[in-house]
């Protein structure tokens, strides 16, 4: 969602304020702006757009000091406008916000009849001038913020920067990730460590409901409660490398190509090669007594969850209860006695998300995690953390991040199958040597990128397309879907192939592509017959299939793509990387912002 960083440094901060936010365009937004303290006065700078229009007016028109914070925004109160760009302020107090005032409108009214004056339609700005009301009446800054932050229902992080204290900044965090680094003589405020590699690699966490001061001598922490505490201090690990898009022409097709590594990488955290045994985190619960597994996630993880799900019931017996975050709290969902409640996330921070952790926490489950960020709430509130080692995912469509929960996923299953007395220690061997096969049929897979690119022209003028699949691909044609959806803005949908005949089949005609996803094997036919079904009704079909399932069924479609030939367990995340490129392609063919894509962010920490 939104990027925070903000500076309390010993030089000029205008220029690494920007730097700061370029490096946190990955999580989408719309508008951007900074703030400096400056001979007694808050120096706003504010742009609606690309960081590039900001830039523009910090050329004519600098932001001196050397203190100041910045944000770039993902419109949720307020369209995106300059007006409505933070940071906000009134003559006393600047402030940026990542996430949502739910009781804005309530303060926003109590603040009208006192006579404030609001200049953007924005929730954020109540807490301004909230603020603000506390220090214009002698109040110091720290007892102001004590003061206002218990009356902000929702979600927030804050960093906040006063006209008559140039020496400190304030940030606060609620339900929202907020990180402080230090340096040397300097000490900063961002988003997350990425916002401050090139800064620092010193990072503490603040913890949900901290408050803190920062100074150019450090930073001083208040818990919930307002008492002092001390946050460990970390290294964050983080470059500004591991950000560069290097030869690639985006960064999700940057993050495409990284999967066979990455995907090598995270593997190698869960299974011993030698032993051929699949290895887990030590953990304080027996999985062994788990009864029944609810697993949450959203969007891409939510798709990965779906894929579990079918592994988790084929080879370990244990029946699955999925649900997208969003809905799962709403639902009053029955959860079991020695249940496992297993949550996805890319960012370990997505708002859905954790706020159903907690829920099932309170309700007596096991929580396990599969998160890409170790450091997150997520994860610091596990069980069971379950790490994937994809990286820093920039790309706002997930890629690296979605196979390599599959591989954390399938290990786990395998795992989980074992303990439960359903798979023999050389079943176990054998499904290891099929997970350490998978990074070689990824790279198997990229090998098409060119035809793949080749064909882009033949979907990008298609205003709906059609994705099918069955068991396992299921999901993937929901997640090809998606992707397309998300990055060239085509309408598109997944289905499971036998469900056509109960209703999209009405949509087909020589206007809607198919994309059929169909490795040989034992539901080969039945995909078949059902892609046979789309043909027949003057539909084009696209067969993305092995060299078996080509030779087949190929002849007659639109094109075909293949696959290398490789077992069911791996053949999820294999058939990921086709309905990435794909998705990739049209994207680029139709000229669209593969990397930031509208109305979307990367990390969503609202509900």
């Amino acid at each position: 969602m939104c990027g925070i960083i903000g500076i309390v440094g010993k030089s000029a901060v205008s220029d690494r304020l920007v730097e700061g936010l370029k490096r946190m365009e990955y999580r989408g937004y719309d508008s951007a702006g900074i703030c400096t303290v400056f001979d007694d006065q808050l120096v706003r700078r504010r742009a609606e757009g690309k960081l590039a229009n900001l830039v523009k007016v910090l050329k004519t028109d600098d932001a001196a000091g050397n203190i100041g914070i910045a944000h770039t925004r993902w419109a949720t109160h307020g369209a995106p406008t300059t007006s409505n760009a933070h940071p906000h302020a009134t003559g006393e107090v600047a402030l940026v916000h990542n996430g949502i005032i739910e009781n804005f409108k309530q303060l926003r009214d109590e603040l009208t009849a006192r006579g404030r004056t609001f200049e953007s339609e924005t929730d954020t700005e109540v807490v301004a001038h909230l603020v603000s009301e506390q220090v214009e009446a002698g109040h110091s800054p720290a007892d102001a913020v004590k003061a206002v932050l218990p009356r902000l229902r929702g979600a927030f992080a804050l960093a906040i920067a006063f006209r008559q204290f140039p020496d400190f900044l304030i940030g606060a965090r609620l339900g929202s990730p907020l990180v402080v680094g230090y340096g040397d003589g300097e000490t900063y405020l961002g988003s997350d460590a990425l916002a401050l590699a090139p800064l620092t690699q010193k990072i503490a966490y603040l913890e949900e409901g901290d408050w803190v001061i920062i100074t150019r001598d450090g930073a001083q922490i208040f818990d919930k409660d307002n008492v002092p505490v001390t946050r460990e201090i970390t290294t964050s690990g983080v470059s500004a490398a591991q950000i560069e898009k290097g030869n690639y022409r985006h960064y999700m097709q940057k993050e495409i190509f990284e999967q066979p590594t990455v995907v090598a990488q995270t593997l190698s955290s869960y299974i011993r090669p030698l032993e051929q045994t699949v290895a887990l985190p030590q953990m304080d619960f027996d999985l062994a007594s788990v009864k029944r597994i609810t697993i949450v996630a959203c969007g891409t993880s939510f798709y990965a969850g779906m894929v579990a799900k079918y592994w988790f019931e084929t080879f370990a017996r244990v029946p699955v209860d999925i649900d997208v975050a969003s809905e799962f709290r709403y639902s009053d969902p029955v959860l079991e006695e020695g249940g496992l409640a297993l949550f996805i996330s890319q960012s370990g921070e997505t708002a859905d998300t954790l706020a159903a952790l907690r829920h099932c926490k309170e309700n007596g489950q096991t929580i396990a995690v599969v998160v890409n960020v170790p450091t997150s709430s997520m994860a610091r509130e596990a069980d069971l953390l379950l790490p994937t080692h994809a990286g820093p995912e920039i790309g706002v469509a997930s890629t690296k991040a979605f196979t390599c929960q599959l591989a954390v996923l399938a290990a786990l299953a395998a795992h989980l199958a074992l303990v439960k007395g359903k798979l023999s220690a050389e079943e176990e061997r054998e499904i290891v040597r099929h997970l350490i096969e998978a990074p070689a049929a990824l790279n198997a897979a990229l090998a098409h990128d060119d035809e793949i690119a080749a064909m882009a022209h033949l979907i990008a003028p298609a205003r709906d397309v059609l994705y099918l699949g069955r068991g396992p691909d299921y999901p993937l044609a929901m997640e090809g879907a998606l992707k397309l959806k998300e990055i060239s803005y085509i309408h598109a949908e997944g289905y499971a192939s036998g469900e056509m005949k109960h209703g999209p089949i009405a949509l087909i005609d020589e206007a809607v592509p198919v994309i059929v996803l169909a490795p040989s094997g034992p539901l080969f036919e039945k995909t078949v017959s059902n892609m046979q079904e789309v043909r027949a009704r003057g539909g084009k079909v696209v067969l993305i299939s092995d060299a078996e399932g080509i030779a087949e069924a190929g002849d007659g479609c639109l094109a075909t793509i293949e696959m290398p030939t490789v077992h069911p367990l791996i053949a999820p995340l294999v058939y990921a990387v086709p309905v990435q490129l794909l998705a990739y392609h049209v994207a680029v063919a139709k000229g669209t912002d593969v990397d930031q894509p509208r109305n979307l962010a990367k990390s969503v920490t609202v509900e």
